[in-house]
């Protein structure tokens, strides 16, 4: 199946996305994975991204979409995946678009994840991640077996600035904004699948399993 899992910061998107994967065989392509590994393996695109992230400035959507274009044919042959944290605008969902010009299918489904504004500013004020491996904790929810500790990869946690309170407001005025025209773009295509993503993360994946089921 051809996916994308779409909601605000912080609903759960890499956390279900690995239980989605082994449900429907696709590859679970995340786009911050995507930039960690291009920069780590200083890649040209890599290179060219770390220009514009070491000035503090933000990727510019056609140097995001090349990159998303170059992991969709090298890591899954255009076939198979489930995209998470792209497209973040109706722009970037054009050109994916256009990435399936001509051939015999599109996307099959994007999976919405619908959670309260409210619900997610408690999560994330609680969010530690891993800088070397990505991999997310939660003081709340889920906290490592040594504190501060990775689990995965014995990494030192930390707690980003953009998982401050006042911080993360801002990052959903900027995702309700822009995500939204997003999430109606898909829908008129009749392609938007809703998921209550408050629920547990076992509940969440058991419903997004269930609902691609019946397509």
């Amino acid at each position: 199946m051809r996916l994308i899992i779409m909601g605000p910061p912080g609903a759960g998107k890499g956390t279900v996305a690995p239980g989605v994967c082994k449900a429907t065989g696709c590859k679970h392509i995340s786009t911050g994975d995507m930039f960690r590994n291009n920069i780590k393996n200083q890649t040209a695109l890599g290179q060219e991204a770390q220009t514009y992230i070491q000035k503090g400035q933000l990727v510019p959507d056609e140097l995001t979409i090349r990159m998303v274009r170059q992991t969709l044919l090298e890591d899954c042959k255009g076939d198979q995946f489930l995209l998470d944290g792209f497209p973040r605008n109706v722009s970037q969902a054009e050109a994916l678009d256009g990435f399936f010009a001509g051939q015999e299918r599109g996307l099959d489904a994007v999976i919405l994840l619908v959670v309260p504004d409210e619900q997610i500013i408690s999560r994330l004020s609680g969010r530690m991640v891993c800088p070397d491996c990505g991999e997310s904790y939660n003081v709340n929810s889920r906290r490592p077996a040594k504190e501060g500790i990775c689990d995965a990869c014995g990494g030192k946690l930390v707690v980003r600035e953009d998982d401050r309170e006042e911080t993360v407001k801002s990052r959903l005025d900027v995702y309700h904004s822009q995500s939204e025209p997003l999430a109606d773009y898909y829908d008129r295509k009749g392609l938007l699948l809703k998921i209550d993503g408050s629920q547990s993360p076992e509940a969440v994946t058991q419903s997004v399993a269930d609902a691609l089921r019946g397509l």
